[in-house]
């Protein structure tokens, strides 16, 4: 069972080489020996248990996170000199972001933010800009809360608003850090239609990590399995999601986490 891992440089939108990162303080790295190449237009799912790694993987390859051996090029760019370049062509949807209930910025204020980087230092939104983010929310359905303060909006809602933010920067990667985590199911489906749609209209690169089998979309191309950091299985989602191997190790991991 192997991963899509032909192809140059050109072709590959991502390329982790022998990828380690050890946080502050700590000895054993978050992950440590990763190699892995995703190319552009691919949708792939990281799969693993809670602190199995699958985060400090999403803050490598957008350089919030610095690599402590190895080397992780994205759109040709090196992240480790490239960082801000990087960061401007990859949308990230953060998981547990805090939502106050008393926090008065608007949806629509929320989506800017993530406009600053192209509008520049000191410059003001254009009517462009705003175009964008209109579109950007329309696109989530959420038009019609484009007013509301996000602290009186539901989990399910928020997370549009976090989706429609990365959408307005254009990216051309777009990595999502647990997306359908405490969501219902309805809500699931509404931002797996959303996410979708919008990767086949602009041909996104799209991974998205999960410690949920259940949440694997059937569109996903590719499930990469990480395990205490380092990847343990790699191949299309229906070769991995059909290995007995995998059963066992959820199994295992939902004993231990639970």
């Amino acid at each position: 069972m192997g991963g899509t891992r032909g192809g140059g440089a050109r072709t590959d939108a991502i390329v982790m080489e022998d990828v380690s990162v050890v946080y502050e303080g700590e000895r054993i790295p978050a992950v440590h020996g990763v190699d892995l190449r995703i190319p552009r237009g691919q949708f792939v799912t990281v799969l693993g248990p809670n602190g199995a790694g699958k985060t400090t993987l999403l803050e490598a390859i957008n350089g919030m996170l610095p690599s402590t051996g190895g080397k992780v090029s994205v759109l040709g760019m090196d992240v480790a000199n490239e960082g801000r370049q990087v960061r401007a062509r990859c949308g990230y949807v953060i998981q547990n972001f805090a939502l106050d209930p008393l926090d008065p910025f608007l949806t629509r204020d929320v989506v800017m933010m993530a406009r600053a980087g192209r509008i520049g230092v000191l410059r003001f939104p254009e009517s462009r800009d705003w175009e964008v983010v209109d579109s950007a929310i329309a696109a989530v359905g959420l038009a019609h809360l484009a007013g509301r303060p996000v602290g009186k909006l539901s989990g399910g809602e928020f997370q549009k608003v976090l989706i429609a933010r990365a959408m307005a920067q254009d990216p051309e990667v777009l990595l999502l850090d647990e997306p359908f985590a405490n969501l219902d199911i309805d809500a699931r489906r509404d931002i797996q239609a959303v996410v979708e749609a919008w990767r086949r209209e602009k041909g996104l690169t799209l991974v998205m990590v999960s410690h949920d089998i259940a949440n694997v979309p059937p569109s996903c191309d590719r499930i990469v399995v990480i395990h205490k950091g380092k990847v343990i299985m790699d191949g299309s989602r229906d070769e991995v999601l059909a290995s007995s191997d995998l059963g066992r190790m959820f199994g295992a991991w939902g004993e231990a986490d639970g």
